[in-house]
C-alpha cells in the first residue's frame, strides 16, 4: 500500500472524532473561565482523581500487557512505546527512565514518537496523521516477535500508532493498545486493550490534562511492574543501579549496605569497585571479585535468587571466605 493511500484511509479511519470521549465538552465548560483561582484549581485536581480511578479499572487489562513484557525481556526482547504528541511525549519520558532506574541496556525499552525527536520539544503538524510513517519506524527497529509493542493514542484511533501496530502485527511481535476509546481498527491490531476511561477534558480535547495523566501512571506501572519481574528490582532497591552521579552513589551504597548486611564504608568500597548494585552484593555474599560475582549473577539467575541461597534463614552467609578469582 503506497504511503499516500495508507494516509487516506488514516483520515477517513478519524471521521466521527467528536464522538471520542476526551472530545466531548465538559460540564464545566461554559463558565471555567468564570471560576476563581482556587476553584478553577480544585475542579482541575478533581478531574486528575479521574486518572487515577481510570487506571484502576483498567488494570486487569494492564496485568496481561506486563505479562507480554516480561515475557519480552525474559527473551531477550525490547518494550517498544509508540505514540504522537503528548501521548508520545509521554512515552519517551518513562522510556528515557528505564536505564538510570532499572539498568536496562540501550533499546530495551524504547519510545518511538510521531515526528521524531523534534516532536519532543515541540508540535511536529500532521506526523501524527502518518500512518506509513508509523509502520517506517518499527520497519527500521527489526521488530521481532521477541519484543513488545505498546501504542498510545487517548482518542483511541492516531493512525502514526494504528500503522505501526499494524506492522508489528505483521511481525509477530507482542500488540498492546493503551486508549480513552476503543476503536475497531485497534481491537484488531492488539492482543490486550487497556482502556483508561477518563472522560472529556475540562479544555475540551486537551489530552495533556487527565488523559495524559492516566498514561503516564500506566506506564509507570507497566515499566515498573514487568522490569521489577525480571530481576532489575530485589527487595524493593535498584538492583542494577550504577552509580554516575553522588545521588546514585550514596544510593547505591545504602542498597549495599542493606542487602548484604555489611558496614557503609565497606559498601562503599564495593560499590567503587564493583559499578554496579547486584555486582556489588554478590561480591560481599561470595566473597569474589567482581569479574567472579558476575559469573555468580548470570550462573544464578539474578541478585534475587542469590539473596535467597544465601540468607541466614534458607542458606549459608559466605561473606568472610577468601575471595576468589
Amino acid at each position: 500500500m503506497s504511503e499516500g493511500r495508507q494516509g487516506h484511509q488514516g483520515r477517513l479511519a478519524r471521521r466521527g472524532l467528536a464522538s471520542r470521549p476526551t472530545e466531548r465538552t465538559h460540564p464545566l465548560a461554559d463558565r471555567l473561565e468564570r471560576l476563581s483561582p482556587g476553584e478553577l484549581l480544585r475542579a482541575i485536581h478533581a478531574e486528575d482523581l479521574r486518572a487515577v480511578r481510570a487506571v484502576d479499572a483498567a488494570l486487569p487489562a494492564l496485568e496481561r500487557v506486563v505479562a507480554f513484557a516480561v515475557q519480552s525481556f525474559h527473551e531477550g526482547g525490547r518494550l517498544v512505546y509508540v505514540g504522537a504528541g503528548t501521548s508520545g511525549r509521554i512515552a519517551a519520558l518513562d522510556a528515557a527512565e528505564c536505564p538510570p532506574t532499572f539498568g536496562t541496556r540501550p533499546g530495551e525499552v524504547v519510545a518511538v514518537v510521531a515526528g521524531g525527536k523534534r516532536a519532543l520539544s515541540r508540535a511536529v503538524e500532521g506526523a501524527e496523521d502518518d500512518a506509513a510513517a508509523g509502520a517506517a519506524s518499527l520497519r527500521r527497529l527489526r521488530l521481532g516477535p521477541r519484543d513488545t509493542v505498546v501504542g498510545l493514542t487517548a482518542s483511541g484511533d492516531t493512525p502514526f500508532v494504528l500503522g505501526a501496530l499494524a506492522f508489528a502485527r505483521a511481525a509477530r511481535a507482542r500488540t498492546a493498545l493503551v486508549c480513552g476509546a476503543v476503536v475497531p481498527a485497534g481491537r484488531r491490531l492488539a492482543d490486550a486493550v487497556v482502556r483508561l476511561d477518563t472522560g472529556p477534558e475540562i479544555v475540551q480535547g486537551s489530552t495533556r490534562l487527565k488523559a495524559g495523566t492516566a498514561q503516564k501512571l500506566c506506564l509507570n506501572a507497566l515499566s515498573t511492574a514487568s522490569l521489577a519481574l525480571s530481576g532489575r528490582v530485589v527487595r524493593g532497591r535498584m538492583a542494577r543501579l550504577r552509580p554516575t552521579s553522588q545521588k546514585l552513589r550514596e544510593r547505591a551504597e545504602r542498597a549495599v549496605a542493606e542487602l548484604a548486611r555489611v558496614p557503609r564504608g565497606r559498601a562503599a568500597a564495593l560499590v567503587a569497585e564493583g559499578g554496579r548494585v547486584d555486582v556489588s552484593v554478590a561480591m560481599a555474599l561470595l566473597g569474589r571479585s567482581a569479574a567472579a560475582a558476575r559469573r555468580a549473577l548470570a550462573a544464578a539467575g539474578g541478585l534475587g535468587p542469590l539473596l535467597a541461597a544465601e540468607d541466614p534463614l534458607t542458606g549459608p552467609r559466605r561473606r568472610n571466605r577468601p575471595r576468589r578469582r
